[in-house]
């Protein structure tokens, strides 16, 4: 809005400040239309290119060695039969075209050269497979890193095309079947941020909790925590102004910050350059392996969430194991984080197989502000669930999923965190063994998914589709190959009403457990508004 009266002194003043600002505007348009009057301008817009596709992957678990005072940690070697492993895809344009597209170490230097920034006759680099089109019309196609192995946080990224970001996605896998992180994680390669929520940490005797921040810019990256436990916020003096450098990764133990919380959620803000945060959480107890996984950044506070993937095993194997001593976290479990002032009274509904499940104890829970919550899901029958929580309060929020029922047998535990709804052309890796599921999740209405396999010699094989019943969840297995070719990865699509997915993972005969969550699509050009003033 323009200032009253203004005199021409002001009136030449915006006129020198917009044509500076690269617009023309007259001065009859800018002149004062009368005593008290006033004129209102629309804010331009200026079109933003989209830019590169960027994914960070954890590096390997490591266990710390011995008990370093503060919270930078030591690390010992991982175990002897530890795996560390990622899986990579990236679709072309549909002029059948692949971006430029590489997967390196964190520092910039090439492991995998998918493709070139243009086309380019040749190999595509060692361990990339890029499927060719025939001749005639243009057809989609992927290119793709099949189990790679890695020892350090790796990157993918592809360049935009035709002013949209290419369609891309990887998973970091890890296993192991002996020592203290025996078990399996997984996540998401994750775009980085300036602002994240990761729910599910604990400090407690036996539990490790390391935060890995890692920054793939070339923009220095100042970041502050802000920590939350069971009893409110946990304060931390030095949890403010650590810096990140550019393509560096820094780990902090939760424990040196805030020590002996059993429920610990933890906000990582970033001023300057962005950056992507997971949370190492292991369990050990006494002498046995209780388990190990990737905490991954869920969906900002909201006054709803949806948590898909939530796979329950069988209640009554528990019942006898969660009462005794050390093993209350072995249960299955939701944790709500309320970050404001004012408590949440949230409603809680489960869709399983075939409905809506009711909640031993009632749905309606109260999450006092500024704290973590946590709610058992003991009695829930087995199987797969989509959660969703409501309230008249923002919060965020994720489950805990565990697998073993015998105390002196090694158990393990995951977690899901909320997550968004299902759009268009997500990209969907997977890691390339073990018992692997597609679980998507309509809480209301109907939806119908489309999932097409992407197999390692970088084709995209025939579509199949799911009509999901509204509060119902389903569970589809993946096969280990189409005509061959081992499942990379998968291309899904929603449509209808609101639907979520997630991908889970288990090992076949051991108790591993670990889940993925389905990151958002590919983002086109952008608009954003510009204000001119001095």
């Amino acid at each position: 809005m323009l200032p009253r009266g203004g005199g021409v002194a002001g009136v030449l003043s915006a006129l020198v400040l917009v044509a500076a600002g690269g617009g023309l505007v007259s001065a009859v348009a800018l002149a004062p239309q009368g005593p008290g009057s006033s004129r209102q301008l629309e804010v331009p817009l200026a079109s933003v290119p989209a830019g590169s596709s960027v994914g960070v992957c954890p590096g390997p678990a490591r266990l710390l060695e011995g008990a370093p005072v503060g919270t930078d940690p030591q690390f010992s070697p991982e175990s002897a039969t530890a795996k560390s492993l990622v899986n990579a895809v990236v679709l072309s344009s549909s002029a059948g075209v692949l971006p430029g597209s590489r997967l390196s170490s964190l520092t910039g230097s090439a492991l995998v050269e998918l493709a070139k920034g243009t086309p380019a006759p040749g190999p595509q680099g060692p361990s990339a497979a890029v499927a060719r089109p025939a001749a005639g019309p243009p057809v989609l196609l992927a290119g793709v890193v099949p189990q790679r192995g890695v020892d350090a946080v790796s990157v993918l990224s592809a360049d935009a095309q035709a002013d949209r970001q290419a369609s891309a996605g990887a998973v970091m896998s890890y296993t192991a079947s002996d020592g203290d992180l025996r078990g399996s994680a997984a996540a998401a390669c994750q775009q980085p941020a300036n602002d994240l929520w990761l729910v599910g940490a604990n400090t407690a005797v036996g539990r490790t909790a390391v935060l890995n921040i890692s920054n793939a810019s070339s923009t220095p990256a100042t970041v502050n925590l802000d920590l939350y436990g069971a009893k409110g916020p946990v304060p931390a003096p030095g949890s403010r102004g650590l810096l990140v450098a550019p393509g560096s990764t820094r780990s902090i133990i939760l424990a040196g910050l805030a020590p002996g919380q059993e429920r610990l959620s933890v906000r990582v803000r970033s001023a300057g350059g962005p950056v992507a945060a997971v949370i190492q959480q292991s369990v050990l107890r006494g002498l046995t392996p209780g388990g190990v996984d990737f905490i991954a950044p869920g969906a900002a506070p909201a006054i709803r969430q949806v948590i898909p993937g939530v796979d329950v095993q069988d209640p009554a194997s528990l019942a006898a194991l969660t009462v005794k001593s050390g093993f209350a976290d072995a249960a299955p479990a939701l944790q709500i984080t309320v970050p404001g002032s004012a408590d949440a009274v949230v409603a809680i509904k489960l869709y399983g197989r075939d409905g809506q499940k009711p909640l031993p104890g009632g749905g309606v829970v109260t999450a006092k502000a500024g704290t973590v919550t946590e709610v058992p899901l003991a009695g829930v029958p087995a199987g797969p669930y989509t959660v969703a929580l409501s309230s008249d309060v923002s919060f965020a929020a994720a489950a805990r999923l565990t697998r073993g029922a015998k105390a002196e047998d090694a158990s393990d535990l995951a977690w899901s965190p909320a997550s968004a709804r299902l759009g268009s052309q997500h990209v969907v890796p997977v890691p390339g063994t073990g018992d692997r599921f597609l679980v998507f999740g309509a809480p209301e209405g109907r939806a119908r998914i489309s999932y097409t396999p992407i197999t390692a010699d970088g084709k995209i094989r025939a579509a199949a589709a799911a009509d999901i019943a509204g509060a119902t969840t389903v569970s589809i297995r993946v096969p280990a190959d189409v005509d061959g070719s081992p499942i990379v990865g998968y291309l899904v699509s929603a449509a209808g009403d609101p639907a979520y997915g997630a991908v889970l993972l288990q090992q076949d005969g051991t108790q591993d457990v670990s889940t993925v969550a389905v990151v958002p699509g590919a983002a086109g050009q952008e608009q954003v508004p510009v204000t001119l003033g001095y």
